[in-house]
């Protein structure tokens, strides 16, 4: 109690941050690989190192606090073995939250462009019992997946991804890749991923749609070959059987930010007049045969 008490005398502001800090990144890595392989294994490890130093402070066991000092370095070599995916996961998302250079805002127009192709071509191809995986590329980039397919490079149309998904195109097997409006590449082959899926029916396809977006921020859109049905794969989730009129509404969602006004706030806020001539028409939707 009294080795207690001079050590909370000894505290300051200084050193109570020091433990926040400390604190919070633990919490920064728990939280990052709670409900992953790595939970188990961690938790694991974490008990092994707490009833040795309770081993060995309590009993004063020579063995036990030389066997701990040494774990130590070892574990400064292996954790980064095991936990790799997890880290790589931190540091892209890193990445991804702190400040873009060279990057440009995507006009609203394309997106919308790509976004009603996607969604066209996914109804068409469920209705026709086609598989087919489209990946729309966001902020990480896809160029290492697209080169193991076919460039094209192609506008983004309705027509084209129907025949890069035909059974009997070379195309049809593999992932579509689209960089803002143009397709980048088809045949594309992507990681799948290790997670256990409950449900059995769900082949390569969306393993690989899951694979994907656990570690970019890609957006895949699967198609089941065997009971049409579509599904939106982001941040490692999947979103299943999605109604084909729902389909349009559910990737806006996923461009929300990107399909706001792009302009700065302090120009908004000026409410400028705008000039037309003739009369002023109101947006309309593009017509789409099968919603």
């Amino acid at each position: 109690m009294a080795d207690l008490l001079a050590v909370l005398e000894r505290l300051d502001w200084v050193s109570l941050l020091d433990i926040a800090l400390v604190a919070l990144v633990f919490f920064g890595a728990l939280t990052l690989v709670r409900g992953t392989q790595a939970d188990t294994l961690l938790r694991g490890v974490f008990t092994l190192v707490v009833i040795g130093a309770l081993l060995g402070s309590a009993f004063n066991f020579p063995a036990m606090g030389w066997l701990l000092s040494r774990a130590a370095i070892a574990l400064l070599v292996a954790v980064p073995v095991i936990f790799q995916p997890e880290l790589r996961r931190a540091l892209e998302r890193l990445g991804r939250a702190g400040p873009r250079f060279g990057q440009t805002a995507r006009d609203v127009a394309s997106i919308e462009t790509v976004i009603s192709a996607v969604a066209q071509t996914a109804t068409r191809l469920a209705d026709r019992r086609q598989g087919a995986l489209i990946v729309l590329e966001r902020e990480t980039g896809l160029q290492s997946y697209a080169d193991t397919g076919v460039r094209l490079d192609a506008e983004v149309t309705p027509e084209l991804l129907q025949t890069v998904f035909y059974t009997g195109t070379m195309l049809h097997d593999g992932a579509a890749i689209i960089r803002q409006d143009r397709i980048l590449a088809a045949a594309c082959i992507l990681p799948l991923t290790s997670a256990f899926l409950s449900d059995r029916r769900m082949g390569l396809r969306h393993r690989a749609a899951i694979g994907i977006t656990e570690s970019t921020d890609a957006v895949a859109v699967v198609v089941s070959e065997e009971h049409g049905h579509v599904s939106i794969a982001h941040n490692g989730r999947l979103i299943r059987r999605i109604e084909p009129r729902r389909l349009e509404d559910v990737l806006r969602t996923f461009y929300q930010s990107e399909l706001k006004e792009t302009s700065p706030r302090w120009l908004s806020r000026l409410r400028l007049p705008r000039l037309t001539s003739g009369r002023r028409q109101s947006p309309t939707r593009p017509s789409n045969p099968d919603r």
